[in-house]
């Protein structure tokens, strides 16, 4: 079958549920994960709104679709991928595919929205992924709003998802915005970081692909209230009440 980074119907449920038991594993033995809030994820198609910390490795990812795995019961679940490795690592692509990834665009998210699937979307994208170690207990989506404007035209709820301590799992030190201009990452790899990172088992970790180990440091995962985004409403404004009910769950959840 030719590869289609955009197919929605490459999502294998047997795949998930073989892989659900090692993701809860590693959740719940390795980061310790603690997650509330469950009862907040509607029926019907939504919108699913997370922060990303750590980069490629970011252990937010495994333990987000641990939960919304067990939560959402088999009803179909799409995550967004990063355009590049959907459309330029394609072992990893196919791979994905199987449990629910779809290239990141907003034809994608609303064509999986208007099918009944809830998708989940990390808008921050690598703003947030790659922020430095002293901005880790930050949540950074501004100023990108096309995830309210996605809401909107499906008609669907914003669902905010907060991760906690998943930052710690590398050091970064520099968010390496000058080198990505500098190499115009932005042209042919969508993306403005190139982060220099202090991680297992390399040591010193350059750029946005490198794999490494995460450290294993507890996270603690909440699923906040939906938003509802009405036709007149200000796309950056809706952005920034996102973010800032995110960052007032993401201190509560350092704190507590």
């Amino acid at each position: 079958m030719p590869y289609d980074p955009d197919a929605l119907d490459r999502r294998d449920p047997r795949m998930i549920a073989r892989a659900l038991p090692a993701f809860e594993w590693i959740a719940a033995r390795y980061f310790r994960l603690r997650a509330d809030g469950a009862e907040h994820l509607p029926d019907g198609p939504a919108l699913l709104v997370a922060n990303h910390s750590g980069g490629i490795m970011g252990p937010d990812l495994c333990c987000t679709l641990a939960i919304l795995w067990r939560a959402l019961a088999g009803a179909p679940l799409y995550a967004l991928a990063h355009d590049f490795a959907m459309r330029q690592l394609t072992p990893l692509g196919r791979l994905l595919q199987t449990i629910g990834a779809i290239r990141a665009s907003r034809a994608n998210a609303a064509r999986a929205l208007a099918a009944g699937a809830k998708v989940l979307v990390y808008p921050g994208g690598d703003l947030d992924a790659y922020r430095s170690f002293r901005r880790r207990h930050q949540v950074v989506i501004l100023p990108r709003t096309g995830f309210v404007e996605v809401a909107r035209a499906a008609g669907v709820p914003i669902v905010p998802i907060v991760a906690e301590g998943a930052h710690r799992s590398g050091v970064i030190v520099t968010e390496g915005e000058r080198i990505a201009a500098r190499l115009r990452m932005a042209r042919w790899a969508r993306l403005e970081r190139f982060p220099i990172a202090l991680a297992l088992p390399w040591g010193v970790a350059l750029g946005p692909w490198i794999p490494y180990l995460p450290l294993p440091f507890p996270i603690r995962l909440r699923i906040l209230p939906a938003v509802r985004v009405s036709d007149d409403d200000d796309a950056t404004a809706v952005t920034a009440h996102v973010q800032a009910r995110m960052q007032d769950a993401l201190e509560a959840l350092r704190d507590g």
